[in-house]
């Protein structure tokens, strides 16, 4: 799993896209999910894809749409009306099947990308 690592800046209440592109395996066969990590906070879940199942954390909800692209075997997360609370690294992961009950827990997701830092100032 392949993650641009730029770093994105973003004013509160604009849109920013993240895009996690895959290489050497086809991403439609696996769950991707999109975590991000805040200094000094544990990694959380955001937002989990699989098999046209979305499923999103409630903090999120409404604000941001998790999509994929099969023909460019790309992820994307489309963040909008962003807020300061959402300044973290974020990243994207790939899982095996599990149950969707589990998307949300970081030990499942055996590779990820190398994050992206969001900063969303006020």
């Amino acid at each position: 799993v392949q993650l641009q690592g730029l770093r994105r800046l973003g004013a509160a209440w604009g849109s920013l896209r993240l895009s996690c592109a895959a290489s050497g395996f086809a991403l439609d066969d696996y769950g991707i999910g999109w975590f991000r990590q805040a200094p000094g906070k544990e990694r959380e879940g955001v937002s989990f894809i699989n098999v046209g199942r979305k499923f999103y954390a409630n903090s999120v909800k409404d604000r941001f749409t998790i999509s994929r692209d099969n023909a460019k075997n790309t992820v994307y997360l489309q963040m909008n009306r962003v807020k300061p609370e959402d300044t973290a690294v974020y990243y994207c992961g790939r899982a095996p099947r599990l149950p969707f009950s589990l998307w949300r827990v970081p030990s499942y997701y055996g590779i990820w990308g190398p994050g992206t830092l969001v900063t969303v100032s006020s």
